[in-house]
């Protein structure tokens, strides 16, 4: 491809061979990508005064949100306080926090959960009163959750309840996401791909990006096999400043049995007094840290991968065996039934677990009204980086953070309205040499992605491993990144490339340790070179083959 077509093209590469004129077109006040909390919220919101087109890959009741079991973190109790929350967020954070943004969002974070309920979310309670859950990293339990573990789903439920009220949501299912319309720095859609109908071109005035993040990246992961990272490397081909991308955070506890996926076990487990264990039954997280199971993620996660090298061990085992069977079912009742599948009562057995990628830290950088530096491009939820969890979310954040983010994008791209004119439609034609995509094994080429970035950008990195990585993704870059493809696995593997080269250059270049990113090679924090933000964008010209 020629630098000229590049830059007429500006987002550089849309994936095939096409011209815009001949695809079908859709034209739409706001256009939401993404159906979880996030881009939910958003809609709802803008849907008051706009036209809104929500576009999922899925169904719009799947997405990382749905399958959130922990809760939402939110001050309600009368014995908690904002600057409480405040105060266990910037901890956690290791110094990497917004200030800004994290008193905004804990603080409007009360008025976004009452509104839940008074839509009909229904969270866990006893006797008319909340009960409420300790997390890792929490001084106090704060976390409120529904249906036992699927607050997720409870709210995922209640939001599109909510949107299917407004006539004005319009949600576009089974939809990939291709790439972002801008043209002279400005978001104008997207190109997406039906399932049914093939290829569309969707001109929007304001965009929201809701994608979510890139847990597939891993082997391990807690993720659905939709997050791909769609959203992030759509955002860096069109420009978007990417900030924080190499803190990645790997939750402590996932089921780690053969021909299981890598389902979450809850924090909230470890909060109701789950205890971890190695195989003969010796309880280690005291000897790391003194709130021991209930120590921030990444120290648990540490923790546990280097009792899996001391002991040999595949996994190490949480036991909630003392909690009663009567409490377990009625705390947990997914995660009872997912072990039972498995024969395992865990009112009676052990649960093998081990850590997995769980959530992307970092993501597209954007204020606290979800504006990116495109014009007409906003983000929200787990694609976003506000600077809110820094450099290690605090357990239950993510969700208050969706409701919160999702809304202010939401009001934000109605305030935008009054200055953006309709967008499109532009005539823009793109032709790329017609590859051998069928001799490439997209599926192997994935699953050695994934294993080289769980083993070299995992819970532990160094040099060595991460300028082995480099070397063999820029290979893999080479044949595959300007590739044409015509179905969504290809598009899914240039998408985790895209993002693994990005992941890796700035693990690479924070040589500390800091929050979720651990260097061996160097352990200890640096607040003197490193008490900073990473960022990046497709103009530095710093990541080599995307």
């Amino acid at each position: 491809m020629t630098q000229s077509v590049k830059k007429q093209m500006e987002p550089g590469r849309y994936l095939a061979s096409f011209d815009t004129m001949s695809l079908p077109h859709i034209f739409t006040d706001v256009l939401v990508l993404g159906s979880g909390v996030g881009g939910l919220r958003a809609a709802i919101d803008a849907a008051d005064h706009a036209e809104v087109m929500v576009v999922t890959k899925q169904l719009a009741s799947e997405s990382c949100s749905a399958n959130a079991q922990g809760g939402v973190a939110v001050v309600l109790d009368s014995n908690d306080s904002i600057e409480a929350h405040v105060k266990d967020t910037l901890e956690v954070g290791c110094g990497l926090c917004n200030e800004s943004a994290v008193r905004t969002i804990i603080s409007e974070g009360i008025e976004r959960v009452n509104e839940l309920m008074t839509w009909g979310a229904k969270f866990d309670a006893c006797d008319g009163k909340l009960l409420y859950t300790r997390e890792g990293g929490h001084s106090r339990p704060r976390i409120v959750h529904a249906r036992g573990d699927a607050t997720g789903a409870e709210l995922v439920a209640t939001l599109i309840a909510e949107a299917q009220v407004h006539s004005r949501i319009h949600i576009l299912e089974h939809t990939y996401a291709v790439d972002l319309l801008t043209r002279d720095g400005v978001c104008h859609g997207a190109i997406v791909h039906n399932a049914t109908k093939g290829r569309m071109m969707v001109w929007s005035r304001q965009t929201i990006l809701a994608t979510g993040g890139a847990g597939k990246l891993f082997r391990e992961t807690t993720n659905p096999s939709v997050i791909t990272g769609d959203g992030l490397a759509m955002a860096y081909r069109a420009g978007a400043n990417l900030m924080d991308l190499e803190f990645i955070q790997f939750h402590p506890t996932t089921l780690y049995i053969a021909g299981a996926s890598r389902a979450l076990i809850s924090e909230a487990v470890r909060g109701e007094g789950g205890i971890l264990l190695t195989k003969d039954g010796t309880r280690f997280m005291p000897n790391y840290h003194p709130d021991a199971e209930l120590a921030p993620r990444d120290v648990v996660s540490r923790s546990i991968i280097q009792e899996m090298k001391r002991t040999g061990d595949t996994n190490v085992y949480l036991d909630l065996t003392h909690l009663g069977r009567e409490v377990l079912e009625q705390r947990f009742p997914r995660i009872k039934a997912l072990c039972g599948e498995f024969d395992i009562d865990i009112a009676r057995d052990r649960i093998p677990v081990r850590p997995s990628a769980h959530y992307t830290v970092g993501g597209v950088a954007s204020d606290l009204d979800g504006r990116t530096n495109i014009d007409g491009l906003l983000a929200c939820g787990e694609v976003a980086c506000t600077g809110f969890h820094g450099a290690n979310r605090l357990g239950s954040n993510s969700l208050l953070e969706a409701l919160v983010m999702g809304k202010r994008a939401g009001a934000a791209a109605i305030g935008s309205l009054r200055k953006s004119t309709k967008a499109g439609p532009y005539s823009m034609a793109y032709t790329v040499e017609k590859g051998r995509a069928s001799a490439i094994d997209i599926a192997d080429v994935e699953m050695s992605l994934r294993s080289l970035m769980w083993r070299q950008a995992g819970v532990e990195r160094q040099e060595f491993g991460l300028i082995t990585a480099d070397e063999r993704t820029d290979f893999w870059c080479k044949y595959v990144i300007e590739r044409e493809f015509d179905r969504p696995v290809g598009w899914d593997l240039q998408n985790m490339l895209t993002l693994a080269k990005v992941i890796i250059h700035l693990a690479r270049e924070r040589t500390e340790s800091r929050g979720c990113h651990y260097r061996s090679d160097f352990p200890k924090r640096d607040d003197v070179n490193w008490k900073r933000h990473s960022s990046l964008n497709r103009s530095s010209g710093e990541v080599k083959g995307v």
